[in-house]
């Protein structure tokens, strides 16, 4: 069986004809398997949804009761039939629940890595490299010149300026699923233990990765009508990139804005978001992290998803091995 009798890209994503599933659809469909809950490969609507019992969660969370016809939840490890093909979810070390998921069918092997990283993080289960025919890998960082540094490192540059800014209140920018708790736990595992104050719109995630037994120490709402702004000299206030632009960010007192994503590598970027502290710590793989699983994992053929495809393809040839751009779209970077 060639590879693309049971997977192929299509408008709404990746399907399977075989299974009659797509993985990560952009539109609503019939059935899906999800990789993970980040809104660009989670979205509302489909009939018929295979995840972790995680993803399957944050979904709830972040669309309602109602995000789909019907779940199923799946443990990592477990081998589900679905219409005479074989999937089986593996650890992606993206965010909590988030997945791989192997394709089976006939001997053939096909591992959708969904987004990924390779680095350690205490909020997720780790990435778990899985021996495929075809690996279908992310390039959000597919170039030769993005290495991210150690993010305790990155962490450490917050703690100095808190020192050196003691009346300053130092504002992450973080996603709202997976990179905001992470940062959190990455500033109590680098020894601050004094309270972090969360913007709204991050609660019910932190209270839920809380459940799932994340510890994240002492967090509180950082709220300003029932506080005076003093009340948050040197203190760390997390919240989505979005708040960062409203007048809610600008009631601090001296605000101090860092943002926590790999693209502050790149100065510009962090320029032109009028961010003074920029932090590398990124939820996805670096080009040296691509490189290492593509060797590990042994794949007889890639596939590259979204991000920065040609790179990537362009290495894969130079080594021997097949590869291809799929050109998806509708992918972004929420949980870099």
């Amino acid at each position: 069986m060639k590879p693309e009798a049971l997977l192929h890209p299509t408008p709404a994503g990746l399907f399977c004809p075989i299974g009659r599933f797509h993985v990560d659809p952009v539109r609503p469909v019939g059935r899906a398997l999800i990789t993970h809950g980040h809104s660009d490969h989670a979205r509302a609507g489909h009939g018929k949804v295979l995840a972790t019992r995680q993803t399957l969660d944050i979904m709830r969370i972040r669309y309602g009761e109602d995000f789909c016809g019907s779940e199923q939840a799946v443990e990592f490890g477990e081998r589900v039939e679905v219409d005479g093909v074989t999937v089986c979810f593996h650890p992606a070390g993206h965010v909590l629940g988030s997945a791989q998921i192997l394709i089976q069918k006939d001997g053939l092997r096909i591992n959708v890595s969904g987004d990924y990283k390779r680095g350690t993080d205490p909020t997720c289960a780790s990435f778990e490299p899985v021996a495929c025919d075809v690996f279908i890998t992310e390039a959000t960082f597919g170039l030769p010149v993005f290495h991210h540094p150690d993010p305790k490192g990155e962490i450490g540059k917050l703690l100095t300026s808190l020192k050196q800014f003691p009346e300053r209140s130092h504002m992450i920018g973080a996603y709202a699923l997976g990179k905001a708790q992470r940062v959190i736990r990455l500033i109590r595992d680098c020894g601050y233990h004094e309270p972090i104050y969360i913007h709204g719109a991050l609660a019910r995630l932190c209270d839920y990765y809380r459940d799932q037994g994340i510890e994240l120490g002492d967090i509180r709402p950082a709220t300003l009508e029932k506080k005076d702004p003093d009340a948050f000299k040197g203190a760390v206030v997390v919240g989505p990139p979005s708040a960062f632009q409203d007048r809610w960010a600008r009631r601090f007192n001296e605000p101090l804005i860092a943002f926590a994503s790999g693209w502050m590598m790149v100065r510009q970027r962090a320029k032109q978001g009028g961010v003074e502290l920029p932090l590398v710590i990124s939820d996805h793989c670096d080009w040296p992290e691509l490189l290492e699983t593509i060797r590990e994992v042994g794949p007889s053929e890639v596939w590259v998803t979204h991000g920065r495809e040609e790179a990537l393809v362009r290495w894969c040839e130079l080594q021997g091995i097949p590869a291809r751009p799929l050109h998806l779209v509708g992918y972004e970077d929420e949980g870099d």
